[in-house]
């Protein structure tokens, strides 16, 4: 087996627990990857000052390591340096909000630590209680911010009954996926957790086949497949399980993450 280099980990459904905290069972493993030399790169649809906790946590946060935000959007160094972004343009923005106005569904815009809230009905601010939120008209939103991402939080049933309606022209024309049961999280086109492996890794000059990534939802799917080995966890959906090289036995809960350390990384 390829010598795995560098380590991609989602974190809720993941390396969290269901409490949204780290296990001292996957922090030791995280801490013997780092020290044969292994990049841990969480890989999260949340922006840096919504990880950095974590990342303090794991003793990441620091400008020799790296974490890749907005579900691929930006790659940046743990000390805040940017290293490779992709954003909406606002024209962007106004097209995609008038749809999900007419599904009635929220519509949140996600810039560096920012959110503006355009519907009162959003359920975001209980998935990132680290960023700053402001109400408001979509038109208050300023023009000249960097727009990094969308999302639409709302009841799951209702959710699911409202995606199935979204025009298939705005489809192919952004990335929309699921990143949690009521979370629909909105992309520039080709904005995936694996593009942002891609420019990481070129960056670091690492092959493809020595990373490992594991997640549990629909936007860690692209990461998995692309993976030199992709681990789904014990509680992931049955799609990202389908595309997984592996699939643990063991969920977020019962540290996943440290099993597939040892058994992929440490063990070698």
């Amino acid at each position: 087996m390829t010598k795995i280099n560098l380590l991609a980990l989602d974190l809720d459904g993941t390396l969290l627990t269901h409490d949204k905290k780290i296990s001292d069972e996957n922090k030791a493993a995280i801490k013997a990857a780092q020290a044969q030399g292994v990049h841990v790169v969480i890989t999260t649809g949340r922006p840096l000052k919504a990880i950095e906790h974590i990342l303090s946590e794991l003793d990441l946060l620091v400008a020799t390591e790296y974490s890749i935000t907005f579900n691929g959007g930006l790659v940046q160094r743990n000390n805040g340096e940017i290293l490779s972004q992709k954003t909406f343009s606002y024209e962007n923005l106004v097209e995609l909000h008038e749809a999900f106005e007419q599904l009635d569904l929220p519509f949140d815009v996600i810039s560096e630590g920012k959110c503006y809230e355009t519907n009162p009905k959003s359920l975001y601010q209980g998935f990132s209680p680290f960023l700053d939120f402001t109400m408001g008209d979509f038109d208050t939103i300023p023009k000249d911010i960097i727009l990094n991402k969308a999302v639409s939080a709302i009841d799951a049933d209702f959710l699911d009954q409202q995606i199935k309606k979204i025009p298939a022209s705005l489809k192919s024309k952004y990335e929309i996926f699921k990143s949690r049961d009521i979370l629909l999280e909105i992309m520039p086109k080709g904005v995936v957790k694996s593009f942002g492996l891609e420019q990481l890794i070129a960056i670091l000059g690492i092959e493809q086949a020595s990373v490992m990534a594991m997640g549990d939802e629909e936007n860690d799917i692209t990461m998995l497949s692309w993976a030199g080995l992709g681990i789904a966890m014990k509680n992931a959906t049955a799609e990202v399980k389908a595309i997984a090289d592996v699939t643990a036995p063991l969920t977020n809960d019962e540290h996943g993450v440290a099993w597939a350390i040892k058994t992929y990384i440490l063990e070698d």
